[in-house]
């Protein structure tokens, strides 16, 4: 199973990067492992808040494959403990999810196509985060769920 995050926004910032490339280094000794980053758009400023999040919809959804299996973190998602997200990915893999999409949607959010498209939706927080502080929140916690998985001495109940 390959591991891809999406995120809409800029680079990685310099602290972020950092710790997303540490924890993508280890992650790759479970599964290969991809960062995808969507740009901005050009002319977001004149966008409507909707407008915007139906053209990034549209990007999005260009990009999915039919059988991609679509991970959408959002607010208003299941929270998962770490033991549940480690049980819930390696159910992916005994389902044979050939690819395994986390995406992080643009500052307002996703359109309701993509919030349709997606096989599930998953919060870490009711706490909001920073978008930056997300993705390496995010890479923390997959390595963390890979750990549990192996019975590895990460994480500590």
């Amino acid at each position: 199973m390959k591991i891809e995050f999406w995120t809409v926004g800029k680079a990685h910032e310099p602290y972020i990067k950092e710790g997303i490339e540490l924890f993508a280094k280890r992650i790759a000794s479970y599964y290969p492992v991809e960062w995808k980053i969507i740009p901005l758009l050009k002319n977001a400023a004149s966008l409507s808040e909707t407008e915007g999040k139906k053209k990034e919809g549209e990007i999005i959804l260009a990009l999915l494959k039919k059988e991609d299996y679509l991970v959408l973190l959002d607010e208003r998602g299941k929270q998962l403990s770490s033991e549940e997200l480690a049980t819930f990915i390696q159910q992916r893999a005994n389902e044979s999810i050939r690819t395994l999409i986390f995406l992080i949607g643009g500052a307002y959010g996703v359109s309701d196509t993509v919030i349709k498209r997606a096989n599930y939706q998953w919060s870490l927080s009711k706490l909001v985060f920073p978008h930056q502080l997300m993705r390496l929140i995010l890479s923390e916690q997959f390595y963390r769920a890979c750990t549990i998985n192996r019975n590895e001495k990460y994480h500590h109940s």
